[in-house]
């Protein structure tokens, strides 16, 4: 609040009036210029109702205010759990688990497949084709093609947990950073394509083909995520919002 009693809003995009002048539904409909109109004034409502709040506490340490744990918290979390739990037993009792022969131990079977968690790391042991054979050593491969697959499986994991270290903004939805929501989806897509190539003999699709699309769509899918977020910046209004959502520093 300036010293002439009146509020500013950044961007010059309007004035939300005093609780006292709030609009009725059909006045703020008849008067506003669609969807981000009604979200700024939102937002701008819920700010001003924490710097409020912000004001009034006395609690200093840690200028964070939230929902308490009980019962805000726990019933939710035991909603999504009881849900889930009752799923898994509705599948268990109409999909029971197919009792197979057997195992023969003195024959090994057609097809070899890790648990289905695995088939990611199972597929990157099966990339012979990119394992360069160099002319100095006669045509001859540098390494086998199984180091070569754990030296893959290596890399991947190495990637995995470095990135956490390398991206260390404070964005709390996709679209206020694109392009590391691109690198997620493109590792999430990766995961189902190199799983579906450790499972090649079972896939009805050219294996020749099967390979390259492993490779391409997540290139593909990582590009059009970065695109579709970019887009969506300014209907999420996302000056406003990462402005809001920023931990802001106790006074």
């Amino acid at each position: 609040m300036s010293e002439d009693n009146t509020t500013k809003t950044d961007g010059g995009t309007g004035i939300v009036p005093p609780d006292d002048e709030t609009p009725t539904w059909s006045e703020r409909k008849e008067r506003s210029q669609g969807l981000s109109r009604l979200t700024y004034e939102y937002f701008e409502r819920a700010r001003r109702e924490d710097q409020d709040l912000r004001q009034e506490s006395s609690y200093v340490e840690r200028d964070v205010l939230g929902f308490p744990a009980w019962p805000h918290e726990m019933i939710r979390n035991l909603s999504l759990t009881s849900f889930f739990i009752g799923m898994i037993l509705f599948l268990s009792a109409t999909l029971p688990p197919e009792m197979l022969p057997p195992a023969n131990a003195s024959s090994t079977p057609a097809v070899i497949l890790p648990d289905w968690y695995l088939y990611w790391s199972f597929g990157l042991l099966k990339l012979g084709p990119l394992n360069p054979e160099l002319a100095l050593l006669g045509g001859k491969k540098l390494m086998a093609d199984r180091t070569y697959g754990v030296l893959a499986n290596l890399v991947v994991v190495g990637f995995i947990t470095i990135v956490p270290f390398l991206n260390k903004g404070s964005a709390r939805r996709p679209v206020e950073q694109p392009f590391w929501a691109s690198v997620g989806v493109f590792g999430v897509v990766f995961a189902f394509t190199i799983a579906a190539l450790s499972v090649k003999n079972l896939v009805p699709i050219d294996a020749h083909l099967l390979f390259d699309l492993t490779f391409l769509l997540p290139f593909v899918f990582g590009f059009m995520s970065y695109a579709v977020l970019k887009s969506m910046r300014e209907g999420y209004m996302f000056t406003l919002n990462r402005r809001y959502y920023r931990l802001r520093p106790p006074k």
